[in-house]
């Protein structure tokens, strides 16, 4: 029998969801005018922010989308979805192979009519609902590596190879990292993850390193190699920061975004929000929201008595804040560079809309509180 008492939605989580989204936009289009305007031959300087208002628009929609639908049944499409995101990635590069573009050409869009999507965001939608559905059908077994672990580890691998043969490793990687994290708070055996983890590093790292551009930025971040092609990008981002100081040199008043920091409106906005408003005012807020919209997920899952509701809520927050802070690290050169965005804040499309999504479930979990029979004590996070 399920009992299900209502409660609000996590007005601070949406507080805290709704400054990030702002602090985005208007970084975005101080960040981003120039190159509009030169993209543009001087026609416009909101091209960007356009298209960035209309992908929040977008992603709005699906936040309230998932706010509305009881999130448990997304367990009844878990499995269609992660079949669906498989053949998108298959498709996606048979497309570019069709029409000719060479194995190694990017391959991580798939064009739509008016729309187009980044097959990986996709999946990594699908991985968060399929690896929450699968540990809580699985918990019993999941203990046993060949009945429980194993496929769970497969079907990820799949996904992981079809990403990094687009190529795009980095979110490759962080899939990984969020799956496992789902399977370690499911209850999988830490020794049996490690092994695992330690297979993959063994398969991982030749890959990384079997491309040349990969091979020179994991060099030049080791301080190896000294070709400034691959140290360029991550260069500028250090002397925008240090540009900004700890007060930053004022919103719009940017140089590095005049096209001395390539594109600095996508993965190096972050390096903008420092040199605009500077340590106190910009980045440290920003990461905190970024924290704060972590611990709140942390304290929804703590209170919440539904396995499938906790593995979901740790997937959406865990995969939240490792790209923000992934993506800090990159800008400030304690990560080689990745091509990560920051999410709410970067410009992009199927980003943008995938993360709302997923804070749309996380608001959905917040506002319902239940326990299904024996469970009802079941948290792994509050007991330990």
């Amino acid at each position: 029998m399920i009992d299900m008492i209502i409660h609000k939605y996590d007005r601070h989580l949406l507080i805290y969801l709704c400054i990030l989204a702002v602090i985005g936009t208007i970084m975005l289009y101080s960040a981003s005018w120039y190159e509009s305007f030169t993209s543009s031959n001087g026609k416009t300087e909101m091209l960007f922010l356009t298209n960035h208002l209309k992908r929040l628009l977008v992603g709005i929609f699906f936040l309230f989308g998932f706010l509305l639908i009881d999130y448990r049944k997304l367990k009844l499409v878990a499995p269609y979805l992660i079949v669906a995101s498989i053949l998108l990635l298959v498709i996606t590069k048979a497309y570019y192979l069709f029409k000719g573009y060479s194995w190694y050409k990017p391959s991580r869009w798939l064009y739509l009519g008016l729309f187009s999507l980044q097959t990986s965001d996709f999946a990594r939608f699908s991985i968060i609902i399929f690896l929450s559905y699968y540990v809580d059908k699985k918990r019993e077994q999941l203990k046993q590596f060949q009945k429980g672990l194993l496929p769970a580890l497969t079907l990820l691998s799949i996904v992981m190879a079809l990403i990094i043969i687009q190529p795009d490793y980095s979110t490759a990687l962080m899939i990984c990292v969020i799956g496992m994290l789902i399977l370690f708070i499911g209850g999988a055996e830490v020794s049996q993850l490690t092994f695992s983890g330690a297979v993959a590093m063994l398969i991982g790292i030749p890959v990384l390193l079997s491309r040349e551009y990969r091979l020179e930025r994991v060099l030049y971040w080791l301080g190896i190699s000294d070709n400034p092609d691959f140290g360029y990008q991550a260069n500028q981002s250090l002397i925008s920061l240090g540009n900004g100081g700890v007060f930053g040199v004022g919103l719009g008043n940017s140089i590095e975004k005049n096209h001395f920091l390539p594109t600095p409106h996508t993965d190096f906005i972050f390096a903008i929000i420092g040199e605009e408003l500077g340590f106190v005012i910009g980045t440290v807020p920003v990461l905190t929201l970024f924290l704060l919209i972590f611990l709140r997920g942390i304290k929804i899952a703590r209170e919440c008595t539904d396995p499938f509701g906790i593995f979901l809520t740790i997937g959406i927050v865990f995969n939240l804040v490792i790209y923000a802070f992934v993506n800090a690290a990159v800008v400030t050169g304690i990560f080689p560079v990745t091509g990560l965005p920051m999410p709410m804040v970067s410009y992009g499309g199927s980003g943008m809309v995938v993360n709302m999504a997923l804070m749309g479930i996380l608001l959905n979990v917040s506002q319902t509180r239940r326990s299904v029979g024996s469970d009802k004590n079941w948290n792994p996070i509050f007991n330990g």
